[in-house]
C-alpha cells in the first residue's frame, strides 16, 4: 500500500527495540561498530535523496531504514549483501512513493502540465540506477580501505589526497618520506590499488569468484 502524504511517513509506528537492535547488527555486517555504520548509512541515505531533490530528505532516509528494520523483526534475516545494497532498493522504492504522493498533491495549474510532470519523474527514475551503484561502490570502498593495513591506508589515502599541483608536490613528500623514488612509489601504490580494487569487486558481487 502505498504512503500518501510525507506526513504519513513520520506517523510510521515507531520500531522496537529488537527491530533497531537487528538493524544495527546487520548493517554493522559481524562486525560492531557502536553505531557508526547505522550513523554513516543514514548519512549516505540522506545524501542519495538531496541528490535527488526531495523536499524531506531526513525522514525519507528515516522511513527507509525503519522499513528494513521492519523486515528484519519479520524475517530476522536478508541475504542481500553488502547491506548497502539493499538500502538503496527500498531507498528507492521510498523514493518512487514519495514523488506518487507529490504529484496527487500537485497544485492544479502543474495537473495541467503532466507531460512535464511525467519527464521530471521519469529522468530521476533514470539516473537512479547509475547512483545507486556509485552509492554502493563507495560504500565497498571504505570497507576494502579498513582491511588494508594502517601503513598501506594511510599511504595511499595520502597519495590521492589533493589535486594538480599539489598532488605532484604531495608525492613527491611521500617519496622522499619513505626514502625512495617516485617510480617505486608508483609500483607500491599500484599493487594497493589493485588489491583495493579487487576488493571492491568482491564486495559488488559476493557471489562471483575473483
Amino acid at each position: 500500500m502505498y504512503v500518501q502524504t510525507q506526513e504519513a511517513f513520520r506517523e510510521s509506528p515507531l520500531l522496537t527495540q529488537v527491530a533497531f537492535d537487528r538493524l544495527l547488527a546487520w548493517l554493522d555486517d559481524g562486525v560492531d561498530s557502536h553505531g557508526e555504520r547505522y550513523l554513516e548509512m543514514r548519512r549516505r541515505l540522506v545524501g542519495y535523496f538531496t541528490r535527488r531533490n526531495r523536499p524531506s530528505a531526513d525522514d525519507l532516509a528515516d522511513e527507509t531504514l525503519n522499513r528494513v528494520a521492519r523486515t528484519l523483526e519479520q524475517s530476522g534475516v536478508i541475504e542481500t549483501k553488502p547491506p548497502a545494497r539493499y538500502c538503496y532498493v527500498v531507498a528507492r522504492f521510498v523514493m518512487l512513493e514519495d514523488i506518487r504522493s507529490e504529484r496527487r498533491q500537485a497544485p492544479l495549474d502543474e495537473m495541467r502540465a503532466p507531460d512535464a510532470l511525467r519527464a521530471r519523474t521519469l529522468s530521476l527514475v533514470a539516473s537512479d540506477e547509475r547512483l545507486a551503484v556509485r552509492e554502493q561502490r563507495l560504500d565497498c570502498l571504505d570497507r576494502c580501505l579498513e582491511q588494508l593495513r594502517l601503513d598501506q591506508r594511510e599511504l595511499i589515502v595520502e597519495y590521492y589526497r589533493d589535486d594538480k599541483r599539489q598532488k605532484i608536490e604531495r608525492r613527491r613528500e611521500l617519496a622522499a618520506g619513505l626514502g625512495i623514488s617516485m617510480n617505486a612509489l608508483g609500483i607500491r601504490i599500484l599493487r594497493i590499488r589493485e588489491t583495493l580494487e579487487g576488493c571492491v569487486e568482491s564486495c559488488r558481487n559476493p557471489r562471483r569468484k575473483i
